[in-house]
């Protein structure tokens, strides 16, 4: 544990919601877990019943629930790009899992792990990367002293595309029948935690759980016997081991003194496929990959005990964007204007000192899809085939079941031009199967055919 004598934390809030300032020298540690494929109404923070998950609760309970906890993306590779760069993965070209497999984050980006490793932080990665399987793109060449996981999505037994970082920074198999990656990832980031006493430190702990395909070891099965479809008894076997690594974790940091100077996050990437793997995103309307809340709105919680209020539920949207910031913010550090963050600094929301929305308006693109939120107003586009937008008003209608467009056609127009003019921010989209290198050619040739037609 570090600790240092002369440093004392000074109040800078009211003890009700007390958010303690950070002394220069003691920098607290950042810890993301991060799961996959998990629907909004799965965790027992949620709602869940049928699966409990008490240690991923104790991160809402001893800390603070949102309530409309969003992504930027609908889909896997994206969440994570937008997670480790605080900014929308649409604005460099980030929009399909394609480009984690064709090339990576871009190289012109600065990661999450790039910022805390100039702050003087060790940093480490465990688990799905899905940001880049060649050697440049790797978590040990963007910011990460170390790797333990996945290049891309896997199985859980005899992962594929496994790094461990200690060993080599090379793909090598895995061989060992009983090796079960949740377990694992919980076992190394002990490890890791344990070795950690002379600097703060960053540790990204994105899970492969929940994400097809469904399979987990007999002892986590047998805890579920009442559950008689098989896909749903496997889901709930997997959900019950995340919990039980993300309990060994918490237990680790506790262990070494460092809960109150830890800040914890915990979110999904996107909503859940539900008819694939049982993922069951509440009353939320749409899926893993739509636009609709279904596909955006994830479970999300942060903890940092003794400086963020406990049990607290906060209402007002939030994404993963200002994960980043408020991490930064919460360390000391200024965020430079010129790094062009979307996400924002959380902890004045949090504390009570700002009461308006950190976020006015929300946007998505996912290629046709898209969408936008202003207010509790929604504007949804192309998901269903209606490219003309669907309207909704989230503070009367969670689900979505009423398109209220046909009644308020100023109000479309009002959320269709804010979303024309932050998309005409965006590099323009590709296809799944293509780059946007090539989307941008594509757009640039396009042009050049209308100015030629025109002049024709």
């Amino acid at each position: 544990m570090r600790f240092c004598a002369s440093v004392f934390f000074t109040l800078s809030v009211t003890l009700q919601s007390a958010v303690v300032a950070v002394a220069a020298d003691e920098k607290p540690n950042i810890l993301v877990f991060l799961c996959d494929d998990t629907g909004w109404g799965e965790i027992g923070f949620q709602g869940n019943k049928q699966i409990p998950t008490p240690n991923i609760d104790s991160i809402a309970k001893n800390g603070i629930r949102f309530t409309q906890g969003y992504v930027a993306a609908t889909y896997c590779s994206p969440t994570r790009a937008g997670l480790m760069t605080g900014r929308y993965p649409t604005r460099f070209g980030h929009e399909f899992n394609s480009i984690s497999r064709e090339s990576g984050l871009s190289l012109n980006e600065t990661t999450m792990a790039d910022r805390f490793k100039s702050l003087g932080y060790a940093t480490c990665a465990i688990g799905k990367w899905h940001l880049g399987i060649k050697p440049e793109y790797r978590p040990t060449s963007r910011g990460f002293d170390e790797f333990y996981g996945t290049l891309a999505n896997s199985a859980f037994f005899h992962p594929s595309q496994f790094v461990d970082s200690r060993m080599s920074t090379e793909v090598q198999k895995v061989d060992d029948p009983d090796f079960y990656t949740t377990d694992a990832y919980a076992e190394r980031a002990v490890d890791w935690i344990g070795q950690q006493t002379d600097k703060p430190w960053f540790l990204y702990v994105p899970f492969n759980a929940q994400h097809a395909p469904l399979e987990a070891p007999q002892e986590y099965l047998d805890r579920f016997g009442n559950i008689k479809k098989e896909n749903r008894r496997t889901f709930a076997a997997m959900m019950s081991a995340m919990d039980d690594a993300v309990g060994k974790i918490l237990d680790k940091v506790r262990e070494m003194g460092e809960e109150e100077n830890t800040l914890i996050f915990f979110l999904s990437d996107n909503g859940g496929p539900a008819n694939s793997t049982t993922s069951r995103n509440g009353p939320l309307r749409g899926f893993k990959a739509q636009t609709w809340e279904g596909g955006t709105r994830v479970p999300f919680c942060a903890q940092w005990k003794g400086h963020l209020p406990a049990g607290k539920t906060y209402e007002n949207p939030v994404i993963q964007l200002d994960i980043l910031p408020t991490a930064l913010a919460a360390a000391g550090a200024n965020v430079d204007p010129a790094w062009k963050l979307d996400g924002v600094n959380l902890l004045p929301y949090l504390a009570g000192e700002e009461s308006a929305r950190p976020h006015e308006t929300l946007y998505w693109r996912f290629g046709k899809q898209w969408a936008v939120r202003h207010g509790d107003w929604k504007l949804v586009g192309a998901n269903g085939g209606n490219l003309d937008g669907e309207l909704y008003n989230l503070a009367d209608d969670i689900s979505e079941s009423k398109n209220l467009a046909a009644d308020n056609p100023d109000k479309v127009a009002e959320l269709k031009q804010l979303w024309d003019a932050w998309n005409a921010q965006q590099v323009p989209p590709s296809s799944p199967q293509e780059k946007p290198a090539k989307a941008k050619k594509r757009n640039r040739q396009q042009r050049a055919k209308a100015r030629a037609a025109v002049a024709e």
